[in-house]
């Protein structure tokens, strides 16, 4: 990345080394890559019906403008502010909280393994949608056909429809990895983020059109105020934008430390915050719509073929394909909507581990790019093109989410307003080229508000999965690949901060050398 903001010549070879994005625009469309992703799609409008319909919008809005925007604007101010990857940017902030951004980088490999997986299921869904090859009953196919999955349980036994496009996604990210953050990243974002938000476009318009999706639509924003006096609620809206900006486990810190150092970081959190709402709502409008056309179609309440996760997009839209008008392309759309949000988020993950790998051990970009993406690769097809995998992701990915993401936020919040009092410096980075300006009101939502609201969130959660095995998976299976994933990535982290960084990464920085 070129910079001509008046720092030094060693800078600029640390920039030209690292790459960056070279423009705001392409910054902004990559964040909004990161954060639109499956989660928004089949996550979000199945939350919102259940917490009050038209009146979730409410404490939805309330939770992006007190806990999400803020956290975001705390990711960026640190990223911008230091220039590095998660770890580097908190070594740089003090030295003691290096196993911070190592924490993050480790979830992030854990997302990517099985995230990955989905995306390959998305793939051949896509091209199932043509010719719509599940029949007459998508459930059986997508679990014993397409999966092959049996009891719950660990096996070796392959699923050839899943190892094989699983085998195309993990060669497709090699080479965009490989080609460095504007070639690959900002590349793939200029182009996919508009083809994502017209294929989007389409598939709400012909789901509006189906008879029976004015009910889908009722059923979702019919407000019930009584929700609203319900801890419940709010606790759902705080962790549906937690979960749905890409905040607090890496990605925007690393985003933010490719962006010139001139760049308005304040009004990017904006677009970005609000764009990805604002797809939120979009995809509740299409996916209830069509959802609305399913229960006329079977005679049956909205409330009975509502669902959300891998139920809505692998079960309930191929049925909803199946009975509608057009359904193959209704399909495509969809489908490959999910492919497009997947990709775009997965590669935004992955860049967190590549990137922190890069700053420990002065890798180039190829070299850090194979490192990290060929383990990840393997792991993933072992663990998740088998008949088994459907099982280990669902564990995992509740697990990483409710128990890592959260939890390291949460910290993350709380070390660095009350441990190392960074906030001050960073309002002071985010205001000298914002265009909108933090300052106490900011700094009380990042160290009170949403601190309390995320633990509220998992006060909540800790309690339903103690009291109550999740899925009632086997013991044996929690234990494993849920708590022992939590656990085992705190100590990983730790490890890996003590670790040396190379003498010729410079944990110190000039006031010039970051505004």
């Amino acid at each position: 990345m070129t910079d001509n903001a008046g720092s030094g010549p060693g800078t600029q070879t640390e920039e030209t080394r690292r790459g960056g994005f070279t423009s705001r625009r392409v910054f902004i469309l990559a964040a909004i890559g990161s954060a639109v992703g499956l989660g928004n799609i089949w996550r979000f409008p199945y939350v919102a019906y259940e917490n009050g319909g038209g009146a979730f919008i409410l404490p939805y809005l309330v939770a992006l403008l007190t806990a999400g925007i803020p956290f975001l604007l705390l990711d960026y101010g640190l990223g911008h502010r230091f220039r590095g990857s998660a770890p580097l940017s908190f070594a740089r902030a003090r030295r003691g909280i290096e196993a911070l951004g190592w924490w993050q980088v480790l979830l992030c490999f854990c997302i990517a393994v099985y995230y990955a997986a989905v995306l390959a299921w998305a793939v051949r869904y896509t091209f199932f949608s043509v010719n719509e090859a599940w029949g007459d009953d998508p459930e059986t196919f997508f679990f014993d056909d397409f999966l092959g999955a049996g009891d719950p349980g660990v096996t070796m036994e392959f699923a050839p429809g899943v190892l094989v496009p699983l085998l195309v996604v993990w060669g497709a990210l090699i080479v965009i990895m490989a080609l460095g953050v504007q070639r690959g990243i900002g590349s793939v974002a200029m182009v996919f983020i508009p083809i994502l938000v017209l294929a989007f476009l389409a598939l709400v318009v012909q789901a509006l059109l189906l008879p029976g999706s004015g009910g889908g639509l009722n059923a979702l924003f019919t407000p019930d105020w009584a929700a609203l006096a319900e801890p419940g609620v709010w606790g759902a809206a705080f962790g549906q934008i937690f979960f749905s900006l890409s905040i607090g486990f890496g990605v925007m810190i690393t985003y933010a430390s490719y962006v010139r150092r001139k760049t308005d970081m304040t009004g990017s959190a904006m677009v970005v915050g609000f764009s990805n709402s604002g797809f939120e709502l979009l995809a509740g409008i299409g996916v209830f719509a069509a959802l609305g056309f399913m229960a006329q179609a079977s005679g049956v309440a909205v409330g009975e073929v509502a669902s959300d996760g891998i139920g809505l997009a692998f079960v309930a839209f191929p049925a909803i394909i199946s009975e509608a008008p057009g359904g193959a392309v209704l399909g495509v759309l969809f489908f490959g909507s999910l492919v497009v949000a997947g990709l775009t988020s997965l590669i935004s993950v992955l860049e967190v581990v590549i990137s922190g790998v890069r700053d420990k051990f002065e890798l180039s970009r190829l070299t850090a790019t194979l490192s990290v993406v060929i383990p990840t690769a393997l792991v993933s097809l072992v663990l998740f093109s088998t008949t088994s995998g459907v099982y280990v992701l669902d564990i995992v990915d509740h697990f990483v989410n409710q128990f890592g993401i959260l939890l390291v936020a949460v910290v993350s919040m709380l070390v660095l307003a009350w441990g190392v009092r960074l906030l001050p410096e960073l309002i002071r980075q985010l205001n000298h080229h914002g265009s909108i300006s933090v300052g106490r009101a900011w700094k009380l939502l990042v160290s009170v508000v949403a601190p309390l609201a995320l633990v509220y969130v998992l006060v909540r959660q800790f309690i339903t999965d103690i009291g109550t095995p999740y899925e009632d998976y086997p013991a044996w299976m929690l234990a494993t690949f849920g708590w022992g994933v939590v656990v085992g990535v705190i100590v990983v982290a730790a490890l890996a901060s003590l670790a040396p960084w190379k003498p010729e990464t410079r944990l110190d920085l000039t006031e010039e050398e970051v505004r």
